[in-house]
This record gives C-alpha cells, structure tokens and sequence, in this order.
C-alpha cells in the first residue's frame, strides 16, 4: 500500500488504480489456480521461471501498471537515474532483499533466486525497451532530398540534412560535397528505411546504430497517403 500510494502521488491515478488490480488479481490467480510441478530441475525452474516473471512484469509496465511494490519503486528510481533501467534496479532491489532471505532459507535458495531475477530483469528490458529500441541511421547519397521527403511521408519520421565534405572515395577520386540525412526510428522501421534508400539510391552509404536514450523530437507525424 505505501508503494501505491506513492505511486499515485508520483504518477497519478489511473496508474495506482490499475496496479492495485494488477496485484489483487495477481494474488488471486496464484491462491486459487494450482500450477503444475512442471521440472524438478531447479535451473530450469529458475531460468523459466525468471524469463516469465519478467514477461508478466514488462507487459504489465507497458500497459502502464505493475505487479509487486518494488516494481513501484523501480520505476520512480529509474526515472530520476540515467545509468539504470527498470529491470536494473528490480534485479538490486531483489538481490539485497535475496540476500537478506539467505540467513533464513540458506544460501543456495537464495542463489537460485538472484538467478531468477537476472533472468526477469534482461525480459524486462528487452519488453519496455527492445521491442521497439531506437536506431540512428545516416545516409549518404546524393538523392538525398528524395529520400528524406519518401522518408517524412511514408514513414512519418523526422529527418535531419546536414552538409558534409567530400572525401576520397574507393576508387581514389574526390567525392562532392552532399547532404548527409540522420533519423532515428525505431528498430522494426529500419527495414522500411533502407527500402526507401534502395529505391532511390541502391549504392548509397548506410550506417545505423543503437541509441540507449532518446529525448525530444520524436513525436511521429500522420503518414500521408
């Protein structure tokens, strides 16, 4: 309850009334429904376990509640950190509270909890923030102009010309100067960028590369038909 209640003061109201939901109806199904014995391999158990545990976790945090207290506290430490991800703080949180566990339930118990939620915290990250993880991509081309108006029209996404200096190409001749395009999309658009290049321009100059955080400018506008 002191979570949620932070959580609605952080947060607001709707995100405290569908947490409270989430864990009532959490705590319902694992008193009422018996699950089944499935290995008596406690690795298997701790690595599916973990990788299911983090499942249920990020999807409930990208419907915009979560499951367990701590889940609460993640998410408003990792709002005010730049180095650590919800999925990172959950994994610290638990370790200390794993370790604690150990004076009482024995080390290897323990041991194989931490191994659970290592494995709950890399599902975590990969839900809220792979899926749909941002990429950079700079083209260079002189179609340049075509491709960036295909690339705000099609796609919607914003792109940025900047003026480069021609260098030595491969063949050992003077390149000209030409625009270069940056745009950041995210990572189940790039296939639909280097389409477009292609259709343009099927020699131009492609690179891309993964972004950890994004802040500003990203707003996609309507796709034009």
């Amino acid at each position: 309850m002191p979570f949620i209640a932070a959580g609605y003061r952080q947060i607001g109201a709707a995100f405290a009334i569908k947490s409270a939901g989430a864990i009532a109806g959490l705590s319902a199904v694992l008193y009422l429904v018996e699950f089944p014995d499935v290995t008596p391999d406690k690795l298997l158990t701790a690595v599916f376990g973990g990788l299911f545990i983090g499942a249920g976790i990020g999807l409930a945090i990208r419907g915009g509640s979560v499951l367990d207290g701590t889940e609460i506290a993640a998410l408003l430490i990792s709002r005010k950190s730049h180095l650590l991800n919800v999925g990172d703080v959950i994994l610290i949180l638990n370790i200390f509270i794993f370790i604690a566990a150990a004076f009482f339930l024995g080390v290897e118990p323990a041991m194989y909890s931490i191994l659970t939620y290592v494995a709950a915290s890399k599902t975590i990250e990969f839900l809220i923030h792979g899926v749909e993880e941002y990429t950079a991509i700079t083209i260079v081309s002189p179609h340049s102009q075509e491709i960036k108006s295909a690339i705000i029209e099609r796609l919607g996404r914003g792109v940025t010309g900047i003026k480069g200096e021609g260098g030595v190409g491969s063949t050992g001749e003077s390149e000209p100067d030409q625009s270069l395009l940056y745009c950041v999309v995210t990572r189940l658009e790039i296939g639909a960028v280097k389409n477009i290049v292609d259709e343009f321009d099927s020699h131009a100059f492609v690179t891309t590369h993964s972004i950890s955080d994004v802040q500003g400018g990203l707003i996609k506008r309507p796709v034009l038909h």
